[in-house]
């Protein structure tokens, strides 16, 4: 295994760490093991209170990052039905809340299917995408309102796995192309709902034919390393 020459890593990123600090921690540990510094970028950034697959690729193999970006992906989200935070997840506090009285498992799975196919979405505003240069978390964050323009996506599925009509939570999986953002469609959903939501639990579970069960633990990266033979 070089480093340098390319790899592709996927890891399984854990929760409460940005992707950067998360690529930060693994260029200089690859960077130890192969003695030299070693160039490496990810391919699809994972919010901070995401986990799963952050796909990884060193030296010459950071050109393939383009090309891995535009690989479908699967989320398993966790949504809280009956409320909203700034950010549509729990980087901030519920700043609304909404009925829910009416809301059925027959409703979610009428409305979500509105959701499946090509699609614009408006990223949320907690978000890296970037107006007049800085990024609309930055304005945010400043306190500033920032209006963001909608972006054609595709949503190829979305799958209920459980909901729970006391606490008012809904787990679904989504398979999606690039650019979707599932706070978004948490958003979106408490919205046709006539309620509101955001996520308490993301997890991308495959990128591409890549499945999460097959990525390196982030926290055992040291050991995984031990175990490569790495030419220097």
């Amino acid at each position: 295994m070089n480093f340098k020459e390319g790899v592709i890593i996927p890891i399984d990123k854990p929760y409460g760490i940005t992707s950067f600090k998360a690529l930060a921690h693994v260029r200089y540990l690859c960077s130890q093991a192969q003695g030299g510094r070693v160039k490496i970028g990810h391919a699809g950034t994972l919010d901070p209170l995401a986990t799963g697959i952050l796909i990884l690729a060193t030296g010459k193999m950071t050109k393939q990052i383009e090309n891995l970006q535009t690989h479908t992906k699967e989320y398993v989200a966790t949504m809280q039905l009956g409320a909203t935070t700034p950010s549509y997840d729990m980087e901030h506090e519920e700043n609304e809340k909404f009925p829910t009285e009416h809301i059925t498992r027959e409703l979610i799975e009428e409305k979500l299917q509105h959701f499946v196919g090509d699609i614009e979405q408006i990223p949320p505003t907690y978000s890296a995408v970037k107006v007049n240069g800085q990024r609309a978390f930055d304005y945010r964050r400043r306190g500033d309102d920032v209006v963001l323009k909608p972006k054609k996506i595709r949503i190829d599925e979305i799958e209920i796995i459980s909901f729970d009509n006391e606490k008012m939570q809904l787990t679904v999986r989504v398979v999606c192309g690039k650019g979707t953002y599932i706070r978004a469609l948490a958003r979106d959903l408490g919205r046709t709902l006539n309620s509101g939501a955001y996520l308490v639990a993301l997890r991308r579970t495959q990128v591409g034919e890549i499945k999460v069960e097959q990525c390196v633990n982030y926290d055992h990266f040291q050991e995984w390393l031990n175990q490569q033979n790495i030419e220097k």
